[in-house]
């Protein structure tokens, strides 16, 4: 049986040379063997409009997820907070499936909740407010009207925002929130849960309702690339090895 594998928090940037690699060899190969691809959230490191996608890096990365799909394999995209304006017209162009705020899927037999993760971080009330706003289909159709060059400054703006903000705040309050998770496994009744956002990889066996519940978080891609890999013997986390010259040179890797 072939394996689904997960992902998140790719971030992907021209800048980010060693990810883009990375993700040019998951597309064209583990991926394209799977029986289903999951992303969750923070594929782009910031996403304006699907317009960007006239932009050649852009159009690479969607040639290749568009080379997943034409395979054969089911890909499924969920937004993250850096690219809440993913839309369908992206998602029609590479043969993808945009996914809601939370899923319900079964993998390996267990049913699972996916999501990307970051309306668990309840303890961080200004990004909450931010999500809100970012979230909100008005204020993003207004932002969409703004032309292109503007919604790039704006865009721009809002990673310096968000990393200045992030570097001032206590580390405790950037976890996803122990009662939010519970109240999740909860609402969705499920055993298992898989998430990013929180680029703190780990798997976290944790107690509700008297019921054992297991939480995996994935890895960002800032160092290195990897994917979760989940069938009927368990879930397992791999590791993407890509060749020297493909990192110096990531643009290679799309041909």
């Amino acid at each position: 049986m072939r394996p689904t594998l997960l992902l998140s928090d790719l971030h992907l940037a021209p800048e980010h040379a060693a990810a883009v690699a990375a993700f040019h060899a998951f597309a064209r190969g583990p991926a394209r063997e799977a029986a289903a691809v999951y992303i969750l959230g923070d594929l782009f490191d910031a996403w304006i409009g699907d317009d960007q996608r006239r932009e050649p890096f852009a159009s690479a990365i969607a040639d290749a997820l568009r080379g997943i799909s034409s395979a054969g394999v089911p890909l499924y995209i969920a937004r993250g907070n850096r690219d809440f304006l993913l839309g369908q017209d992206f998602a029609n162009a590479v043969g993808a499936t945009l996914l809601p705020e939370q899923t319900l899927v079964e993998l390996g037999g267990t049913k699972t909740l996916l999501s990307h993760g970051d309306e668990f971080c309840t303890d961080d009330v200004g990004y909450q407010r931010y999500r809100a706003w970012s979230r909100d289909p008005r204020k993003q159709a207004r932002l969409l009207k703004l032309p292109y060059r503007v919604r790039r400054l704006v865009g721009a703006w809002l990673r310096r925002q968000s990393r200045a903000a992030t570097s001032r705040k206590p580390d405790a309050i950037l976890d996803v929130n122990r009662t939010a998770i519970e109240q999740a496994f909860r609402r969705a009744g499920v055993m298992r849960m898989i998430h990013g956002h929180t680029h703190r990889p780990a798997r976290h066996s944790m107690t509700v309702d008297g019921s054992a519940r297991e939480r995996i978080v994935l890895a960002d891609w800032h160092e290195r690339g990897t994917f979760l890999e989940v069938d009927a013997d368990g879930a397992r986390t791999r590791e993407i090895v890509v060749d020297a010259r493909e990192t110096r040179d990531p643009e290679r890797t799309a041909r």
